[in-house]
Order: structure tokens, then sequence, then C-alpha cells
């Protein structure tokens, strides 16, 4: 058997800008602790000094939440799909080994490059999204193509009630029949269990056609304090709604990711006591295994965002790595189970073949 540091790893959850697009996100600031370059360049060495570069078999990219809108119409307050399809044409270039000055990767790159899951306009319904991917496909190639593995359109920050609206569920269908994947980015903590709430009822709707992978735990209050987490009201309510989202299909996973965001910020210059993390986490993990059970939970590291509460760029991703090693320890794991956590969930979700 493999020990854990040379299983092969395929991170299923990464976001990659080089400082030319920067204006281009929607979240960017002078201020943002992520206002600066985040390419393969330095995606590379976070891994490297996890020492982790001989298990990482690759990456599945995941969009970055550029201004867009829904239709392709840049007047005023709209920002089209101009953004959202240059950066489907840098990953493209990645992909392709194929790099312009200034964009932090090199030719080799295109090997990690496994899977491409770029912004959407769901919402918009059949015709719309029909009309999107194609401009997708020309941008991509043929032979890029084939590593859209599926979408993602952020709900965490939108209006209450959007995911049930008619646009987006016949959205979803359409990635179904269409065998794209649906992302979902749900935001507990900072959203409200609202969200949840509407995820189920979308679900029901119109998400048993469509694979879903949920993001991040559904970014759960990791910093709620009680004598028993256990039996806290609102872990309890997020426990019941992960577990009806588990249910609502054999097609949904989740992703081991985000979790950095959600607890408290650690600190660069000191290791961290990661049985301390391990125990905090673990009541919500466990919820995650009980109810997806390891065949559909998938890891993730979600770079760059860890950097901001993993402690930066030198120690977050290996730091992620550690935990998620020690609480697929506490869980009691095969080794086989172990292996589709760290890659193969992901490919089998994501559809993809290496």
């Amino acid at each position: 058997m493999l020990p854990n540091s040379q299983i092969p790893i395929v991170d299923s959850h990464i976001h990659l800008f080089p400082e030319t697009h920067l204006k281009t996100l929607s979240w960017h600031n002078t201020n943002n602790p992520l206002g600066t370059q985040h390419s393969v360049n330095e995606y590379r060495h976070a891994v490297t000094q996890a020492n982790a570069t001989p298990a990482l078999r690759g990456f599945i990219f995941l969009e970055t939440d550029r201004l867009s809108s829904i239709t392709d119409s840049t007047k005023p307050p709209n920002n089209g799909w101009q953004h959202a399809l240059d950066e489907v044409s840098l990953l493209t270039r990645i992909a392709l080994g194929t790099p312009i000055p200034g964009e932090g990767h090199v030719p080799h790159d295109k090997t990690l490059c496994l899977g491409i899951v770029p912004w959407a306009p769901v919402p918009g319904g059949p015709d719309v999204l029909s009309a999107y991917m194609e401009q997708v496909r020309r941008r991509t190639g043929e032979e890029v193509w084939g590593k859209v593995r599926g979408v993602r359109y952020l709900v965490q920050d939108k209006a209450e009630g959007m995911m049930l609206e008619n646009g987006f569920v016949a959205g979803l269908r359409w990635l179904g029949r269409e065998g794209f994947v649906f992302d979902l980015g749900v935001d507990a903590r900072s959203g409200g269990l609202g969200q949840l709430r509407e995820a189920v009822e979308m679900m029901g709707l119109g998400g048993d056609g469509v694979t879903i992978v949920i993001n991040h735990l559904c970014k759960p209050n990791l910093r709620l304090e009680s004598d028993d987490i256990r039996s806290h009201p609102e872990f309890l309510e997020w426990k019941d709604l992960v577990t009806e989202m588990a249910r609502a299909s054999s097609r949904t996973y989740m992703k081991l990711s985000g979790a950095f965001s959600e607890l408290l910020p650690l600190q660069a210059e000191s290791e961290p006591d990661f049985e301390a993390i391990v125990e905090r986490v673990q009541p919500w993990t466990d919820v995650i295994f009980d109810a997806f059970g390891a065949d559909r939970v998938m890891f993730g590291s979600d770079w760059p965002v860890c950097n901001i509460g993993g402690g930066g760029n030198d120690v977050s991703w290996g730091r992620w790595r550690r935990v998620v090693e020690k609480v697929l320890e506490r869980r009691g794991l095969s080794g086989e189970q172990k292996r589709g956590v760290w890659g193969s969930v992901a490919l089998h979700a994501y559809g993809i073949e290496i």
C-alpha cells in the first residue's frame, strides 16, 4: 500500500489569475489580500513547499468570479461575457502549454490542467447557456474543449429565490442533458442556512438529472462556540440540510475544501496545532462522510483562497493537506477509500480520464 505522501493527488478546486486580469475580477480591490498574481507558478511553489510535487497529478480549475452578466450585453450596468471568456482563453493557453509573457506558467504546466470549470450564465436558461457554451468551445478549440467538464455560477451572493427561478432550474436540466457538471457554491456561515434550504429545494426541482459538486462543505460556521457542537441547533440544521443534499441524488458530491476560510486565521510563523484543528472540524466532516460516503467526497485545496486563513502561500496548501490526512485517518478509511478522496472520486465525478 502506498504511504499517504505518495498517493496521487487531484486537487479538485483551484483558481488562477494573472496580474493583468485583476481588474476583471468582481471582488478585486487594492486592499484585497489576493490582489496579486496567482497563476501556475505560484501554485507550483505552494505545492513544492509542501513536498507534494511528486504526488500531485494535477488540478481542476474553477472560475474566479469575473465581472459578468447573464446576457451578452455590455450596456451599463451589465458586463457581458467578455471577461469570463478571456478566462477561458487563459486556461486554454495553460492546457495547450502556450503561455504569453507575464501569465505565470510554462509549457510543461499543461500536464497539470486536468479539467476546467468556467463561469456560465445558468439562470439564463437553455438558450442562453447553449449560446455561451458555443463561445467557450470556440475559445478552447477542439483540443481543449474536452477538458471543460462543468460550469459554475456562484449563488452564495445572489438574491434569495434565484436558485428556484424557472431559468435556473431549466439551465440545470440543460447541463445534465449536455453532460456538464454543476459546481454549487453556497455559504452557510456568511449567507445563512437559508441558502442550503433553497439548494435542497432546487435539487428537488431540477438537480436529479445533473451531477452537482458542492463546494467547501457548504461553508459551515466552523467558528461556532458550544460545549457540545453536535447538539447546537445551527449545527443540527446544517447537518439535516447537508444530509438531504446527499440523499437528493447519487450524483451529488462534496468537496473537502475551504475550511481555512471559516476557521480563525492561522499564523505563518508557527506551526498550528493540527490535532486541535482536526478536533474542531471533525463533527462537520463526520456528517459529510456519513451523508455522502467516502466514494462521493473529494479533496480540494481552494488555492489561493486558502492562503488567507491558512498562513500564506508557503504553508497553507501543505497545512490543508495535513489536516485532510488526519481527518481521513481518524475516519478510519481504507487505502482504497483514501485514494478515492485524494483523486479518483474527483476524476469520476467530472468524467476525467487520465
